[in-house]
């Protein structure tokens, strides 16, 4: 080893001894000749003092930021007054008398400091120094704290840790899969899992009795916070069990897994909610039980009233939040639910005069005493009421009630609150594709007292199905699975699938049944979420080492990427298609230039994925850069165009528009519009027959350049230019960063 000791390890118990240090120069201070450098790895800080009269105090001289060192010297205790009680070795320095530097390091683009946070753009392409960030090594660790103590756990259960194949045929998962060609199969593609679950009740038909896997999941979807293309599971099935088996040893490890990982003490049994009944009283099938504000049914009292919207709707529901909201906060709610698909929000203020607001004059004297006495009202509070069918009012105020929750400040900061969510439909209503579909997957048991209603009525089908939520996140769930074929043809049919079709699909599953196929049922828990609540938050991509952007791209090494063409052919994959895809935005953009004889400049570069980078990719301002976003307003696309240094006002925007609901396209939604990737759109929304609208902020300079088509070509051209030829909307709806 080139260190006898870690820059958290030494304290007054080493005093005088020699010791050999290794590690990143953190920050450096020179006081009176006398060098002081805070030597950092991951296990802390050790304070390092470099004396003029040592040999190599000229090299410690030049040392800087993030230089990579070995030092050789003595423990000695920091003067009196000079304690840092905040570090581990906060009492002593070691005094250096043999300095050896491992490597230099360029002045890093991003500070190794957990007080400066870079953006999550730069974050990402350089992860490799954002991951010196101690807090970022403390994430990790607790990452690995939970997945040791999951393990640990589940051997003491008699679990065994089977890994299952990467490489697979597609499955009936939800989501779309992401596929691999076969290279010596021609014309044929593996599929990567989206969850092990086909493979792991194979293994309970095998006799394993009980599995666990901390399992590799990849799904390709739309990403956000709570999402990445690839992610990981603790992934257990267990046989000869119901319900009751699977919560119980799901509550132990837990359990297990927050002492662990954070040293904290989690009570069990947990509570266990009906989905009818979380829905109901909060929206949502992962309740955040750490507050109250529940909602209120009000359609038998409110149906009285002489107020049309009520008495039409199929469902008026109301939450009181037990504060006199403004009218500013009530204008800003009613932009919020109404972006949230609501037709308004109407509301009523309980004062020492009564009620009042524009609704109470349909409402006579005897509605509002019943009123009243169904809410629980308190004088200073104000109602907030939708008014529309079932389902989409408890979504609704669900959402409302967690925006009141963070806006009113009434959510407590480290309390956990878990709740298991059970009794949940087995099947829901698809309205797009007028058919049942599976709430979970095709393989969970219907509850016994359910079986009548299968083919009479599916809607009344509850399933053996359990989640668990935490602080309204899910973090996991799962079923008691089907292990009978008469009971899988009869689910099937439910959702209009022949079982021949079903055998070509997962075939190799429901033969397996008829050789003896226990009961058995499962659940799976995402690691990177639990990881993420253990850490007090829920963007997991903070306890990912390596993570996707939103458009699952990674700023870091480029991928995905294009491959060769001798690689194509070994596929047996045809490139022209994806050459012209890649290039032909781009080429439709310098036809139309040299068409109307306007003078451009290209820029060739690194991948860029923020205006910041755009900008030093090619020289210019980032107040020079025109970012065009791809936005959804009602039923149909449009584009805004605003300058590199602003952010785009939705509320602004949906003024000028006048449009109902307006919102940010999926990344999925972006490419079939526009075949070009988040953050490659050029401003020139006639190239996809999309409205465009262009902020004043971007026509403020004689020169604009953007990415056009892909993240690695730029062109630059005048603002005039762009407004001859788009034609666009010209307004205001821009806010600074």
């Amino acid at each position: 080893m080139l260190r006898s000791h870690t820059c958290g390890e030494l304290d007054e118990s080493f005093l005088d001894k020699e010791v050999t240090l290794c590690g990143w120069c953190n920050a450096r201070r020179d006081h009176g000749g006398v060098v002081f450098i805070d030597l950092r790895d991951r296990y802390g800080l050790t304070q390092i003092v470099f004396n003029p009269d040592i040999k190599d105090f000229d090299e410690a001289v030049k040392l800087r930021r993030e230089d990579v060192i070995k030092v050789i010297g003595s423990v000695k205790k920091r003067p009196s007054g000079m304690e840092n009680p905040n570090l581990s070795t906060g009492k002593i320095d070691v005094i250096v008398f043999r300095l050896e530097v491992l490597n230099k390091a360029e002045t890093p683009p991003l500070e190794i400091d957990d007080r400066v946070v870079a953006s999550d753009d730069l974050r990402l392409k350089f992860r490799y120094l954002d991951l010196r960030r101690p807090i970022m090594q403390k994430r990790l660790m607790i990452r690995h704290k939970a997945a040791t103590a999951a393990r640990d756990y589940l051997n003491s259960k008699n679990f065994v840790e089977i890994e299952t194949p990467l490489l697979i045929r597609a499955t009936p998962e939800g989501a779309r899969d992401y596929v691999v060609p076969s290279r010596v199969n021609p014309g044929k593609f593996f599929s990567l899992p989206q969850s092990p679950q086909l493979y792991k009740q194979i293994l309970m038909v095998s006799g394993m009795d009980r599995y666990y896997q901390l399992a590799k999941c990849l799904r390709d979807e739309d990403l956000r916070a709570d999402r990445q293309p690839e992610f990981t599971q603790i992934d257990i099935e267990m046989s000869f069990v119901d319900v009751d088996d699977i919560i119980d040893n799901c509550e132990g490890l837990i359990k297990h897994i927050w002492k662990k990982a954070i040293d904290a003490d989690v009570s069990i049994p947990f509570p266990r909610m009906k989905y009818y009944d979380a829905m109901n009283r909060f929206g949502s099938d992962k309740p955040d039980l750490r507050f109250g504000l529940e909602i209120v049914d009000v359609s038998d009292v409110v149906k009285k009233s002489d107020f049309q919207v009520f008495k039409s709707a199929e469902c008026v529901k109301c939450l009181n939040p037990e504060k006199d909201l403004s009218r500013k906060e009530l204008d800003e709610l009613t932009v919020f639910v109404s972006e949230l698909g609501a037709k308004g929000l109407a509301w009523c203020k309980y004062t020492d005069k009564g009620l009042e607001g524009s609704i109470i004059k349909f409402l006579n004297q005897s509605v509002q005493d019943e009123l009243l006495k169904k809410v629980g009202a308190k004088k200073g509070s104000t109602f907030l009421f939708i008014a529309d069918e079932k389902k989409k009012t408890n979504t609704i105020l669900g959402q409302l009630r967690l925006e009141l929750g963070k806006r009113l400040n009434i959510i407590p900061e480290g309390v956990f609150r878990f709740v298991w969510i059970v009794d949940f439909p087995l099947f829901e209503w698809d309205s797009d594709n007028d058919r049942w579909a599976p709430m979970h997957h095709i393989f969970s048991m219907p509850q016994e007292d359910s079986f009548q209603y299968l083919e009479s009525d599916p809607g009344k089908v509850l399933g053996k199905l359990y989640d668990l939520a935490l602080n309204g996140i899910e973090l996991g769930g799962g079923s008691i699975r089907i292990h009978k074929k008469e009971i899988q043809e009869r689910v099937l049919k439910v959702i209009g699938m022949d079982y021949a079709v079903a055998e070509q699909r997962f075939g190799f599953l429901l033969r397996s049944f008829n050789f003896g196929a226990p009961p058995h049922g499962g659940l799976a828990f995402g690691l990177d979420r639990i990881s993420a609540l253990l850490c007090g938050f829920n963007d997991i991509r903070e306890v990912i080492a390596f993570p996707k952007n939103k458009a699952a791209e990674c700023p870091m090494d480029s991928c995905p990427s294009d491959i060769e063409d001798e690689q194509m052919k070994e596929l047996h994959i045809k490139s022209t298609a994806v050459v012209k895809k890649k290039n032909q935005v781009l080429e439709d953009i310098r036809m139309m230039l040299d068409k109307e004889k306007v003078e451009f400049k290209i820029f060739e570069h690194d991948p860029v994925f923020t205006s910041e980078d755009a900008a030093k990719a090619r020289g210019t301002k980032i107040e020079q850069s025109a970012k065009a976003l791809v936005l959804k307003a009602d039923n149909h696309f449009v584009m805004a165009v605003v300058a590199g240094d602003k952010e785009l006002d939705l509320v602004k925007l949906k003024s000028i528009i006048k449009a109902e609901k307006l919102g940010m396209a999926s990344s999925d939604e972006v490419k079939k519009v526009t075949a070009c990737g988040i953050g490659s759109v050029p401003p020139f929304g006639n190239l996809f027959s999309l409205d465009t609208f262009v902020d004043e902020s971007v026509l403020k300079n004689e020169f604009i350049a953007f990415n056009a088509g892909s993240h690695t070509t730029s062109l630059m051209i005048t603002s005039k230019a762009l407004v001859d030829l788009v034609r666009p909307k010209v307004g205001n709806f821009s806010k600074g960063k």
